[in-house]
């Protein structure tokens, strides 16, 4: 039985304040497609005074010490309200209860991390007397933020990827405009408030909210914003570049995430870690397991438990504990990712199980018989659909994996270390991870992809890098 939403109801949050607005946003629980929050709409004067703000506040001095303090303290009181957000994600995203308990985890842990990498920000020592007719002097590299950051998130993991943000930002001693999904802003809106009550100097932190399509050319076409750090899809990320300049920009912009299992792979545990790591948040995640290439040898065998764990997956309401699966992000999305596998289908492909819609739900779905130029294998399917076909050489397969315009990450399940290592060296893609699939990810890491899955890292220490400018200063003695 589903349990009463609880009423959020938020204003913008800038320089410290919160601004109500009379013009309002809603903001669906996903499973019951019922109004759960409202949130204010931005306009121009409220860009222009949250980024007046930032800049007010960036001139005033807020020590490493005191960045790590405060981040400390909202990592604390975050774990302290684990259940409120993780409720709040589960409405919010369709995430189901217990894997929104983990993204309330992983946040703190990111912000922790965040909190401790603010101490380490160095530079290095440059041997300039090694020159000729430099001989007396000395010469050591600094870090410096960049000043006014605008992070712009997505709606799929819409705590954690704010606090991969917002942590490394505000660590480097940046400010911060904060623009979260309008699908799914209220994780976001509440740490806000713990940012808040851990006393963050007013000004470093503005959450602006709204329709991306109108709020983003805002802070696009305002100069004084010196960095970009968005999560989405290849076309705004590439609106966002264009628009940007010559100012820096970050982008981790998704892919066709491809897994390899190799014929001396565990074939059951690689099966039970393609199904998990295919379905988890209805395959809403840019490394979701969207391509598999099972080697011929074993392919019946893998088929078979990969769908029989499938099988398994119970969907529902998301704040129900046994539930493994919730509802798509909107209904037109499910019916997207339908009219996908239909065409799948059509060309030739074959559903070994799911393929059904009900709503907003699409039931976890494996196809075989497929093509490398269908939708489903070819572009980024961002829902419960999975393409397992078989591979017969290491250099084909390796090829198969490379065919794509994404690169993002992939998977390789084997114990034979020269197919590993011609892996290491011939997949291009920003991470390779053996023995686990694709969607492996830990936060501390370097994540980040190339050709179109985006450019620039994240992680704190890879993003406080990305935030901040580079200075060398030398000495003549």
């Amino acid at each position: 039985m589903y349990k009463t939403a609880i009423d959020y109801s938020f204003g913008l949050f800038i320089g410290g304040e919160w601004i109500e607005k009379d013009e309002k946003d809603t903001v669906l629980n996903k499973y019951t497609q019922e109004v759960f929050a409202k949130t204010a709409a931005t306009e121009e004067q409220d860009v222009k005074r949250a980024v007046k703000s930032a800049k007010e506040a960036f001139s005033k001095p807020f020590s490493q010490y005191e960045r790590y303090g405060v981040l400390l303290k909202v990592a604390q009181l975050l774990r302290s309200n684990q259940e409120e957000f993780a409720r709040a994600i589960a409405e919010e995203v369709g995430k189901p209860i217990t894997e929104a308990r983990g993204e309330v985890e992983r946040s703190a842990l990111t912000l922790e991390i965040s909190a401790e990498e603010s101490k380490r920000i160095h530079g290095e020592e440059i041997p300039v007397q090694a020159a000729p007719g430099s001989e007396n002097r000395k010469a050591f590299t600094r870090r410096y933020p960049v000043g006014i950051v605008a992070a712009i998130t997505p709606f799929n993991v819409p705590l954690n990827l704010v606090c991969h943000k917002i942590g490394p930002a505000i660590a480097a001693g940046n400010s911060v405009i904060l623009k979260p999904a309008e699908q799914t802003p209220v994780s976001s809106l509440l740490l806000t408030r713990l940012f808040e009550e851990a006393g963050l100097p007013k000004g470093r932190l503005s959450v602006l909210t709204g329709k991306g399509e109108d709020v983003g050319p805002l802070l696009t076409s305002n100069q004084e914003i010196n960095m970009f750090t968005f999560t989405g899809s290849p076309k705004v990320g590439l609106l966002i570049r264009e628009q940007a300049g010559l100012r820096n920009v970050a982008l981790e912009l998704g892919n066709n995430s491809a897994t390899i299992v190799h014929n001396d792979a565990d074939i059951e545990q690689a099966a039970k870690l393609v199904a998990q790591k295919s379905f988890n948040n209805a395959g809403q995640v840019c490394i979701s397991v969207q391509r598999v290439y099972v080697h011929e040898e074993i392919y019946e065998e893998f088929l078979s438990k990969v769908c029989e764990a499938t099988e398994q997956i119970k969907l529902g309401d998301p704040l129900e504990e046994d539930t493994q699966m919730g509802p798509m992000i909107a209904e037109e999305e499910a019916m997207r990712v339908e009219r996908w596998v239909n065409e799948a289908v059509e060309a030739g492909a074959k559903v070994a199980t799911g393929g059904a819609r009900k709503g907003v739900f699409y039931h976890p779905t494996v196809l075989t018989n497929v093509n490398d130029n269908m939708k489903v294998c070819r572009q980024e399917v961002f829902g419960p659909v999975v393409a397992i076909d078989t591979y017969r050489e290491e250099d084909e397969v390796i090829t198969r994996v490379n065919d794509s315009d994404y690169g993002l990450q992939a998977g390789l399940f084997t114990n034979n270390m020269s197919f590993v290592m011609k892996a290491m060296d011939g997949i291009h893609v920003g991470g390779l991870i053996v023995n686990d699939t694709s969607g492996y990810r830990v936060d501390h890491m370097p994540y980040g992809g190339v050709k179109k899955s985006g450019t620039g890292k994240e992680g704190p220490r890879y993003a406080i890098e990305e935030m901040t400018e580079e200075k060398i200063i030398v000495l003549n003695n």
